[in-house]
């Protein structure tokens, strides 16, 4: 099941988890990363909307089946947030996000806090800075770049064939997500990310219950880097979970779903 939600920033496509989307429910908003769209909250977004949660995965602009343009910043991108929050017709909800998407949950937090009720942050840092090698053959070799984010994203477990679900290869799933981009858009994410430096302060700013979830073996946003971010954060959890890469959504489902029940 699915909603679609009329914004200034064009058509915004959501995921309900496979239950009719109710306003009147706590709502949960889960954001992807760079290059990705919903499908990588599959698991945890139908747990909440199974359990008393309304759900809204979205697909961020430009990405999955939303229309318009990416934002150029993940300030822009949490304005597109808010957008979906009021055509939805939802007073405040939390947010979850991953990579690029946790930085947009983190600033929205910041920037709106009437509108978010808890925080869950996944594979996140005060900064993400990207590869200056990966960053061009973003624009200029994109099946390059999808080469490196998976070669660097995943943790060993899921390079040598390991997965939670039995016969899903994660790294031809993570390969399928990202080909399936529209040109262009991987390029605008990665540039958003990089630029964003923030977090610290934007963290500073966050008084909402909140949780972080870290990867041991995350090459992209090392688990040091996500306490760091923890520690400016009033009142923040941590939540680590070994032998994980920086793919945690897909690569630790039910552990990253445990996390997130914290505060959710």
């Amino acid at each position: 099941m699915h909603i679609e939600l009329p914004t200034r920033f064009g058509t915004i496509w959501a995921a309900t988890g496979g239950k009719p989307f109710n306003p009147d429910l706590p709502t949960v908003v889960f954001l992807h990363g760079a290059g990705m769209d919903h499908t990588v909250w599959n698991q945890q977004s139908r747990w909440f909307a199974h359990h008393g949660r309304s759900v809204l995965a979205l697909d961020l602009p430009g990405h999955g089946r939303s229309g318009g343009a990416v934002p150029e910043s993940v300030a822009g991108f949490s304005d597109v947030v808010i957008a979906a929050l009021d055509a939805a017709g939802v007073a405040s909800a939390a947010l979850v996000g991953h990579s690029l998407g946790s930085l947009i949950v983190l600033e929205t937090g910041a920037r709106h806090p009437g509108r978010v009720r808890a925080l869950g942050l996944v594979g996140a840092a005060a900064r993400i800075p990207v590869n200056s090698t990966l960053l061009k053959a973003s624009e200029t070799a994109v099946s390059d770049a999808i080469s490196m984010i998976l070669a660097w994203g995943f943790g060993p477990r899921a390079t040598f064939g390991a997965s939670p679900t039995p016969g899903l290869s994660l790294i031809g799933l993570g390969r399928q997500v990202l080909a399936r981009s529209a040109p262009g858009v991987l390029h605008a994410d990665l540039v958003a990310c990089n630029a964003y430096d923030a977090g610290l302060s934007s963290g500073n700013r966050v008084w909402c219950p909140t949780v972080l979830v870290t990867g041991e073996l995350d090459r992209m946003t090392p688990a040091h880097c996500g306490h760091k971010l923890a520690q400016a954060i009033p009142g923040a959890r941590v939540v680590d979970l070994p032998g994980i890469g920086h793919m945690l959504p897909i690569e630790a489902p039910d552990a990253v779903l445990e996390a997130l029940r914290i505060v959710l």
